[in-house]
């Protein structure tokens, strides 16, 4: 696999990931069901797909480059604010969208 490759790889997994917790409103983590979760729940869990999404990126990398480069504060915060953007639809779609298709059906 070519960098090219990789990096789409991860913007893929990085967009999925971000969306799953708003998306799936009545599981956690994909496998548990539950009846309702609560903005907490979701948060948690999207922070957690966060740190997923870093795992995947550092073993990508390390496969694609053969090494991994040093990274300060700033990289991490510039990627967490990126995968907040990523999540977007997701939350507009379980927060806001949701209740306004709910309202208008009755």
């Amino acid at each position: 696999m070519d960098s090219t490759q990789a990096v789409w790889l991860l913007l893929v997994t990085a967009i999925v990931l971000s969306n799953i917790p708003f998306i799936l409103s009545n599981r956690i983590f994909v496998f548990l069901k539950v009846p309702e979760k609560s903005i907490w729940i979701n948060l948690a869990e999207w922070f957690l797909y966060f740190i997923v999404t870093g795992i995947f990126a550092y073993l990508l990398e390390n496969k694609t480059m053969g090494h991994v480069a040093n990274q300060g504060w700033e990289f991490y915060t510039i990627t967490l604010f990126m995968f907040m953007i990523f999540a977007f639809p997701g939350f507009i779609y379980r927060y806001n969208l949701k209740q306004f298709i709910k309202s208008n059906k009755v």
